[in-house]
């Protein structure tokens, strides 16, 4: 069985896109699918490149039991020939995305990570870097939720 490959892209790649990825590992662990996945997460701008997550995203996916380790980088028109689902956060992300996609194929692979969600209702991941801890634990709700109905997605 050949891989599915998701790359989640957010504006920097500090917050929402490397909690998607480790939210989404931590699925493919539980359900005993590593190996069926190549999971990844990239910013679309690269001034965060090598960075680790954002020191509070960590702490308040730590206290969920993730390990958030992923080092920043730009995502890059080759992730287009790399990856089967691109998954962005925001209408900024997916503007931005289409804008690199250069192909009508390269944008019928690009989704917006709310178009997953199962319990929660909401048109689009916020960016929490501005905002304070509640910020942080909504986004992580909303991941949750919405990686789960991924995983379910790519599993039909």
């Amino acid at each position: 069985m050949e891989k599915k490959k998701i790359l989640f892209v957010c504006l920097g790649n500090i917050c929402r896109s490397p909690m998607a990825e480790g939210t989404f590992q931590k699925i493919l662990e539980r359900e005993g699918k590593e190996t069926n996945f190549e999971i990844d997460s990239a910013g679309l701008i690269s001034s965060h490149s090598g960075e680790l997550p954002d020191a509070r995203m960590r702490r308040h996916a730590q206290r969920r039991g993730y390990e958030l380790t992923h080092r920043s980088r730009q995502v890059k028109r080759e992730d287009f020939d790399r990856f089967d689902y691109i998954i962005g956060m925001d209408a900024q992300n997916i503007r931005g995305l289409k804008e690199l996609a250069g192909t009508a194929e390269n944008i019928g692979k690009i989704y917006r990570m709310t178009d997953f969600c199962q319990r929660m209702n909401d048109s689009e991941v916020p960016d929490p870097y501005y905002g304070g801890d509640s910020g942080f634990e909504y986004v992580i709700d909303l991941l949750e939720d919405s990686c789960e109905g991924l995983f379910k997605f790519c599993n039909e």
